[in-house]
């Protein structure tokens, strides 16, 4: 198949299309991993967008059954410098290409993506329409130009509710009992609580503050998902009830952002986003700095936080806020993704953290009082 993308300032890029044939616009990101392509596919935070791997060679070990990070792959489309078609490894199960083609989503090979990155960290987030073709018909100026028109009118809005949970579900277990709120969550991150022997139960992203607490919770977990988080004005104003609680509040990614906007922060959009394996954060507690695993377009506006907030994290490549706590309150949240631990554990004080927090403030969630 023959294979484009095309941004929305008219730049077009031609290569070889792979999975599925046809046409679908999206905001054109890039990821800065060398590996985990199967993990970036199916993380809900992706719903949306157009990925770009920077790594040259993609697809090499395939695709197995036990690393999506959930239901399905979300990417609006898939680009690479070179795709392996004969991959190498004892669990898997199918091809990138077969993949994809499966999900009905295109992909691109063959194209520079380094030149692709270079521009887009030059200009900013761009959106893009991807279209493989499945014969060789002619590509003129015209149908490109209708392409970037195409990409310059695209919008997506209600990401969160494409890819929450439908219904509540639970993961049971002996341990302290979390409530996980599913802005989109990654299902390492309910490994990693299910590791503790926590008794999880899922609720989707539109779940109120009453039937939050009506799971008598020991700790509520705010996960990861996609879009900008001011679009979420529902799930910031149940989180803000939340607040007074009495029982601990984590935020991961989506869910740090939507803590910060319930306690009257701000945040804004990063001209291109942090999507990668390689981000060093610093914790000013210990002084220590980590690898991070990141994928986040919005940031947390630090002149917009409350006195009765402090920063804990940075992201040492840009000072942008990593991580926050409240100073009286057992609510904290992390931007970047501790249960992807490219270190590959050393992110995981995060969870000892929350696991002492519930131990250390009881098992009986008091409601908030309403106005």
């Amino acid at each position: 198949m023959k294979g484009y993308l095309v941004l929305e300032d008219g730049t077009c890029f031609a290569g070889d299309g792979f999975g599925a044939a046809r046409t679908t616009a999206g905001e054109v990101v890039f990821n800065t991993g060398m590996t985990g392509y199967q993990e970036v596919l199916t993380d809900p935070s992706y719903y949306g967008q157009i990925v770009t791997m920077t790594y040259p060679l993609i697809g090499n070990y395939g695709i197995n059954v036990d690393d999506v990070e959930s239901r399905a792959p979300w990417v609006r489309g898939f680009v690479v410098r070179e795709l392996c078609e004969r991959p190498s490894h004892w669990q898997a199960a199918s091809t990138l290409s077969d993949y994809l083609a499966a999900a009905g989503i295109p992909g691109l090979a063959g194209i520079d993506t380094r030149a692709l990155t270079r521009h887009l960290r030059s200009v900013g987030s761009l959106r893009g329409v991807i279209a493989t073709i499945a014969d060789d018909r002619p590509v003129g100026p015209a149908t490109i130009a209708a392409w970037a028109a195409e990409a310059q009118g695209f919008t997506l809005r209600d990401h969160v509710s494409r890819v929450t949970a439908p219904e509540p579900y639970r993961l049971a277990g002996g341990g302290p009992r979390v409530v996980v709120i599913d802005y989109g969550v990654k299902r390492n991150i309910l490994r990693c609580l299910a590791g503790y022997g926590c008794d999880i139960t899922v609720l989707p992203s539109t779940a109120t503050a009453d039937e939050i607490l009506s799971c008598d919770p020991a700790g509520i977990l705010l996960s990861n998902g996609p879009g900008d988080p001011t679009d979420l004005g529902g799930a910031i104003a149940t989180v803000r009830e939340l607040l007074d609680c009495g029982r601990p509040l984590f935020g991961i990614c989506l869910g740090h952002q939507i803590l910060a906007l319930a306690m009257d922060g701000r945040t804004y959009k990063l001209k291109y986003g942090h999507r990668g394996a390689n981000h060093p954060v610093k914790d000013y507690r210990t002084g220590r700095v980590y690898i991070t695993t990141q994928n986040h377009g919005y940031a947390v506006d630090e002149a917009s936080l409350l006195a009765e907030l402090a920063v804990t994290h940075r992201n040492l490549n840009d000072g942008t806020v990593e991580g926050l706590m409240h100073r009286q309150k057992p609510v904290y949240g992390v931007q970047y993704h501790p249960e992807a631990a490219p270190g590959p554990q050393e992110s995981r004080y995060l969870f000892d953290a929350f696991i002492e927090l519930m131990d250390s403030t009881g098992s009986s969630a008091k409601r908030p009082e309403r106005a």
